[in-house]
């Protein structure tokens, strides 16, 4: 039922919004030049990796995200446009309207075992962290928020926090961690400490 869902409504976002989505893609070529999209390599269910979509944000090179985000990459974050060619995503099977997001490949060897557990449902646009915090949580509050949906999941929790996101994107609020373009880097969990 699951898939059914996310292959219905990506299909019909998809159709609804291409007026919208050659228009953001027209002021993205306009204000980056070539290479609309933003293709990476992330990892889906099971660690397999797949090619995400997004709309580009940043001028090309070197240096700190913050530092090359552009006003348009800016506007799009904070209103969640960049992330609309990932309905594709949903389309094809990479990702589910609904669940952890995927973040860096980089990152799977730095994942202790309860970690590693995000990646056992397919990763989503939009999930159980994003209504709850989004990037202004720290890197351990995002895993248990995920890890809850992960033990948690359902089609009613999933139409639950499809609704929510609506009113998290129109507010625009956690964008981004303090000083951050949107998260900082991961760099693995500090080991907990024993009690006693």
């Amino acid at each position: 039922m699951k898939r059914f869902l996310d292959m219905t409504l990506s299909a019909l976002l998809l159709a609804i919004l291409s007026p919208f989505l050659a228009a953001t893609a027209l002021a993205v070529r306009l204000n980056l030049g070539p290479g609309v999209l933003f293709r990476q390599e992330r990892p889906g269910l099971g660690g397999r990796p797949f090619t995400l979509l997004k709309f580009r944000t940043m001028r090309p090179g070197h240096g700190p995200d913050a530092e090359r985000l552009t006003r348009l990459g800016r506007f799009l974050r904070r209103a969640s446009l960049d992330e609309l060619p990932e309905l594709w995503n949903v389309l094809r099977g990479d990702m589910s309207l609904v669940g952890p997001r995927p973040l860096l490949m980089r990152y799977l060897p730095l994942y202790t075992p309860r970690q590693a557990r995000r990646m056992e449902v397919p990763p989503g646009i939009t999930g159980w962290a994003q209504i709850n915090g989004r990037n202004a949580q720290t890197w351990e509050e995002r895993f248990e928020l995920d890890l809850w949906y992960v033990d948690h999941r359902s089609l009613a929790l999933d139409l639950r926090i499809l609704a929510r996101t609506i009113r998290i994107v129109l507010s625009g609020r956690g964008v981004s961690a303090p000083g951050e373009a949107t998260m900082p880097e991961f760099r693995g969990s500090a080991p907990k400490k024993e009690n006693g």
